[in-house]
């Protein structure tokens, strides 16, 4: 059984972007990107909605060409362009697209089919699918319960407003805490599984 995994930045008062999708209070520095780096290297599936996946393929297949392309940038892009991409949209098709596939309908049956499968032959043996960014796809997710985990990285900041990561949640989601780990840009990394009985 696969796991589905969010990784998201998110406020210290829950907010995943500003009121209009702003990210430019996230924190994230060479220690951050080593340590992710890390984990993500082991999963040969990135989940994504249609929003978080088009900003990404705007930037992170050709960011290691650049001539200012910092060895993260190089690492991340070419573990992008490899990586099997699921992308939840009800508008998007999937036909001449590198590597991804579109879920459009019948969400639940298809993410648990995915975490029926197995991973590639080419993967490092993470059972993980991660869930990059994406709120309103995580929102849906949530609803349907299946996400499995949360790898969260607390910015120290307070945004007052904006895009929560926590939405209409109608009965609790007990959590069971992995590991914690402060960062020195003073972003801190919670790490929980979804306690189901």
């Amino acid at each position: 059984m696969r796991n589905i995994i969010s990784f998201m930045h998110i406020s210290l008062d829950g907010f995943v972007a500003g009121p209009n999708g702003e990210m430019d209070w996230i924190k994230a520095n060479e220690e951050i990107f080593d340590y992710v780096g890390k984990r993500i290297s082991e999963c040969d599936t990135a989940l994504y909605g249609r929003v978080t996946y088009q900003m990404m393929e705007n930037y992170w297949p050709t960011a290691a060409d650049k001539p200012t392309a910092t060895r993260h940038d190089i690492e991340h892009s070419r573990w992008y362009r490899k990586v099997n991409k699921l992308v939840l949209s009800k508008t998007m098709k999937d036909e001449g697209l590198t590597n991804t596939k579109i879920i459009s309908d019948n969400l639940k049956d298809r993410i648990n089919e995915l975490k029926q499968s197995r991973p590639s032959s080419g993967a490092s043996g993470s059972n993980e699918i991660l869930l990059f960014g994406s709120p309103t796809a995580t929102h849906s997710l949530i609803q349907q319960n299946l996400i499995d985990g949360y790898w969260l990285f607390v910015n120290p900041i307070i945004l007052g407003r904006g895009i929560p990561l926590f939405v209409d949640i109608k009965e609790k989601i007990k959590l069971k805490l992995l590991n914690t780990r402060p960062f020195t840009c003073g972003v801190t990394e919670l790490n929980y599984i979804v306690n189901r009985p």
